[in-house]
């Protein structure tokens, strides 16, 4: 059976990722301990809050370089997608490097709040074995305020005012600035990817 873990980033969405995961048949562990974070099949890196908060919370448990040398399939989830990245315009925050770029602040405008909060639509822009079966104009839902671009690691995009990364994918290293936890088939088929194929 594949193991997979949950780091303990902090964040309040951790035990509805973990019910998400069993409703999978994965019974994942929280932990902030490396060498279980190591002999993982799979790591989630979830995070609900600031980057600021998140980055510190994993320099405390000592797994900064513990993330950056990982040789297992990383997934970032909401605030853990940000984390992934070089740097975060929030609070001025470096992260842990693994993607290149910097998250940034979604612009507010008439009939653009921030923070995006909702349902909203994924448009393809290239395949792997994370979004197989997700396709273009599926829904996934939402709440954040920072976000990366797109660019060439970008799976899919969404549009809020702007049009940002919503899955992303280098190597080993992915992603979801959505709620899988809360984004009904699109999320659950997501993880059940993830823990089944890994990052392909």
């Amino acid at each position: 059976m594949t193991k997979v873990v949950l780091v303990d980033a902090g964040g309040s969405n951790i035990g509805s990722v973990r019910y998400a995961l069993q409703r999978l048949g994965a019974d994942a562990e929280l932990t902030g301990d490396a060498a279980t974070i190591r002999a993982a099949d799979r790591v989630i890196l979830p995070g609900v809050g600031a980057a600021a908060v998140c980055m510190a919370r994993l320099r405390e448990l000592d797994l900064v370089d513990v993330l950056r040398t990982l040789d297992r399939p990383l997934l970032g989830v909401c605030v853990g997608v940000q984390l992934l990245f070089a740097h975060s315009e929030e609070d001025d925050t470096p992260c842990l490097g693994l993607l290149p770029g910097r998250v940034r602040k979604l612009h507010a405008a008439p009939g653009i709040r921030v923070p995006h909060m909702g349902w909203n639509t994924l448009q393809r822009r290239r395949g792997g074995s994370l979004v197989e079966g997700i396709a273009d104009g599926d829904h996934a839902y939402f709440v954040h305020s920072y976000a990366a671009a797109v660019d060439d690691d970008c799976l899919c995009s969404s549009e809020h005012g702007q049009r940002f990364a919503a899955v992303v994918q280098r190597g080993n290293v992915a992603g979801a600035q959505f709620h899988p936890e809360r984004s009904g088939a699109v999320g659950a088929r997501l993880l059940k990817n993830f823990i089944e194929y890994g990052l392909q």
